[in-house]
C-alpha cells in the first residue's frame, strides 16, 4: 500500500470512529487521541462539520483552496508531533523548541511560516502567601502559522485555548482574517492572563506591605523573597513578549493582513502595561526586604541596649560582693553592727537609679 493510501485509510478510520489515529511512525501506533485537543477545518469563518485528522484536514483545505487548518496538540512527545511536522512542512528547529519547551517568548519566521512561543501564567490560589510555596504557576504555548494551518502546542496544564477557541468560532467575520487572526486572539488571551494575574498578585504584596509596616508586626524575610522570586517568573513571561509583539504590530509580514496588525497594536499596549505592572511591584518587593532588613537590625540593635542595661545593673551588687567576698581581715566598716544594711541599701539605690536612667533614655 502506497503512503497516500495510507493516509487515506487512516482519515477513513478518523470518520468512521471519531477517534483521531496518526499514522504508524517507526512501526508503532501512537494514540493521537492523548495529545490532540481538537482538530477544525475554517471557511469563510465556519467551522466545516465532522471529525478531522491533521492529514484529512490540510488536504481539505488545500482541495477547496481556501480557509485554513486548526489543530491543538497538548504535550506531545517528538513521536508524535513528527508526523503533524511532516503534514504541514513545520521547520525542524520550531519543532524541537515545541518539543523541549521552557523557551523565551520570541517570534521566527522560516519561509512561509512563523514559529511564535508565549508564556502563560496561572494564579495558585492559597490562604496567605505566608504560607504558600508557589503564587505564580507558568507554561508554554506555541503557535505555528502558515497561510492555511495553524498549529498549537501547549505545555501545562492551566493554558487552555478551548475558550479561544469558542469565542473565534463565534465570530465569523473576526475568523474569515485567517491564521493571522488566530494567533492574535491567542496572544490577547495571554496577554489578559497577564492582567489577571498581576491583579492578584498585587494583592497579595499589598498585604504583605500592610504587615510590614504594621506596629508589633513580624514578617518573615522568606516571604518577601518568595514574592520576589514569583514577580521575577513573572517578569520573564512578559517582558520577552515585548518585542515578537512589537515585531508583528509594526513589520509587514506576509501571514499578517493590515487589519490584524491595528489589533496586534492594542495587545502590545497591554503588555507594556503589565511589564511596567511587574517592574513597579519587583521594586516594590525590593523596597520591603530592605524595610525588613532595617527592621531586624533595629530590633537587634533594641535588645543589645536592653541587655547591656541588665548587664551594667547586675554590675553593681556583683561588684560590691566581690570586693567584700576577698575576707581580709582590715577592711572598713567589715565589723561594723550597720555595715551589712548599709551595702544593700546601696546596691539597691544604684540600681534604682540605673534603671529610671535606662528606663527614661528608653533602653528598658
Amino acid at each position: 500500500m502506497s503512503a497516500m493510501s495510507t493516509i487515506r485509510a487512516a482519515g477513513s478510520r478518523v470518520r468512521r470512529t471519531g477517534t483521531l489515529r496518526p499514522l504508524p511512525h517507526h512501526g508503532a501506533a501512537i494514540p493521537v487521541s492523548s495529545y490532540v485537543v481538537d482538530c477544525a477545518v475554517y471557511v469563510d469563518g465556519l467551522r466545516l462539520p465532522g471529525e478531522w485528522n491533521h492529514t484529512d484536514a490540510i488536504a481539505e483545505v488545500r482541495r477547496r483552496g481556501e480557509g485554513f487548518a486548526w489543530i491543538g496538540l497538548h504535550e506531545p512527545t517528538a513521536d508524535q508531533i513528527q508526523s503533524v511536522a511532516d503534514t504541514f512542512g513545520l521547520h525542524e528547529l520550531a519543532v524541537e523548541d515545541a518539543v523541549c519547551g521552557h523557551q523565551r517568548p520570541k517570534l521566527d519566521l522560516y519561509g512561509d511560516s512563523l514559529f511564535m512561543v508565549l508564556k502563560t501564567v496561572a494564579y495558585v490560589q492559597h490562604e496567605s502567601p505566608a504560607t504558600a510555596n508557589e503564587i505564580v504557576a507558568t507554561g508554554d504555548l506555541m503557535a505555528f502559522v502558515g497561510h492555511d494551518f495553524v498549529v498549537t502546542v501547549r505545555r501545562g496544564q492551566h493554558s487552555e485555548l478551548r475558550s479561544v477557541r469558542h469565542s473565534l468560532e463565534a465570530d465569523h467575520a473576526r475568523l474569515a482574517l485567517g491564521p493571522a487572526a488566530v494567533l492574535h486572539a491567542i496572544a490577547d488571551n495571554a496577554v489578559d492572563s497577564y492582567l489577571e494575574v498581576t491583579d492578584r498578585v498585587e494583592t497579595d504584596i499589598d498585604d504583605i506591605e500592610e504587615n510590614v509596616f504594621q506596629p508589633q508586626s513580624s514578617v518573615p524575610a522568606d516571604v518577601i523573597y518568595l514574592m520576589k522570586h514569583e514577580v521575577t517568573e513573572l517578569r520573564r513571561s512578559v517582558v520577552p513578549l515585548t518585542t515578537p509583539l512589537r515585531k508583528l504590530a509594526e513589520e509587514p509580514i506576509p501571514l499578517v493582513p493590515d487589519e490584524v496588525r491595528l489589533h496586534f497594536r492594542d495587545v502590545e499596549d497591554h503588555l507594556t502595561t503589565v511589564a511596567e505592572r511587574v517592574s513597579a511591584y519587583d521594586e516594590l518587593l525590593t523596597t520591603l526586604v530592605q524595610a525588613v532588613l532595617a527592621k531586624i537590625t533595629l530590633q537587634q540593635n533594641n535588645d543589645m541596649r536592653k541587655i547591656a542595661a541588665w548587664v551594667a545593673i547586675i554590675t553593681v551588687p556583683t561588684m560590691v560582693a566581690g570586693i567584700y567576698g576577698m575576707n581580709f581581715d582590715n577592711m572598713p566598716e567589715l565589723r561594723w553592727r550597720f555595715g551589712y544594711p548599709m551595702v544593700i541599701a546601696f546596691v539597691a539605690i544604684v540600681c534604682v537609679i540605673l534603671f529610671r536612667t535606662f528606663r527614661r533614655n528608653r533602653w528598658l
